[in-house]
């Protein structure tokens, strides 16, 4: 390999096109470029391993912000030249994803439980909006959210047409409270709950993460725990190349 190498070798080593290279360098992805006295280009083989590295990354599906925000971090030590940093954001990256498949399983598994063990209608006097609000720490605008984006129904008081939460709708609205938290969208979670309300109390975790065929959006929250499946064995894969990158720079 000669000192310098040109776009088009980089895009070849990566199988990608030389524009997408420029980008790369125009987002930040891989350090700036020298160019020649004549106007080319000269890469390194800095550039080449930042290249691979980044690439290994944004060619997965996006991920979500936070992931991606922290997925950056890993790229942008590897441009400052700081591989040992690198390592150790990516060892944090993989820490950070293992958390949230861990509270994505958990939240699945309490999904199931809850589903088998719903309570029954109740003559428990029903409680408002506001009253709902403050009970489970949520605005009353999210809780309208909710209902818009039909995860739940809820029945009009005759009079003053108020929405009144039973104990019924009160544990589904902590079921919705706890998939939210744990990253499952809202296309995700109407999905389980259709599911649900036909009867169906089985294997609700794979509702969760398995998109219909007639769902026009996906997101990485409609198929979450197969997302933070992929994002931890990407991680593990982005350790090993900074592994090796560390060991030829020995």
């Amino acid at each position: 390999m000669s000192k310098f190498l040109r776009t088009s070798d980089l895009a070849q080593a990566v199988g990608i096109h030389p524009n997408t290279v420029r980008l790369y360098v125009d987002w930040g992805l891989i350090p700036p470029v020298e160019r020649s006295p004549s106007g080319y280009r000269r890469f390194t083989q800095q550039h080449l391993d930042c290249l691979r590295l980044a690439r290994m990354i944004y060619a997965t599906e996006y991920p979500g912000r936070d992931l991606r925000a922290s997925s950056n971090e890993i790229i942008q030590h590897a441009v400052a030249d700081d591989w040992t940093g690198a390592l150790e954001k990516a060892r944090e990256h993989l820490a950070s994803v293992k958390v949230e498949l861990k509270s994505a399983n958990q939240a699945a598994k309490l999904l199931e439980q809850w589903a088998k063990n719903m309570t029954a209608d109740s003559d428990e006097e029903p409680l408002a909006t506001g009253e709902v609000s403050k009970l489970l720490g949520v605005s009353m605008d999210v809780l309208r959210n909710w209902e818009r984006n039909g995860l739940i129904s809820v029945l009009r008081n005759s009079y003053n047409n108020y929405r009144l939460f039973g104990k019924k709708e009160i544990e589904r609205l902590r079921v919705i409270r706890m998939l939210s938290h744990a990253g499952y969208s809202h296309m995700a979670m109407l999905r389980m709950f259709i599911e649900l309300d036909g009867g169906n109390t089985r294997n609700l975790k794979e509702v969760l993460d398995t998109p219909r065929e007639d769902e026009d959006i996906f997101t990485a929250a409609d198929h979450w725990l197969t997302t933070l499946q992929g994002q931890e064995k990407l991680a593990r894969q982005v350790i090993r190349l900074i592994k090796e990158m560390l060991a030829r720079q020995k």
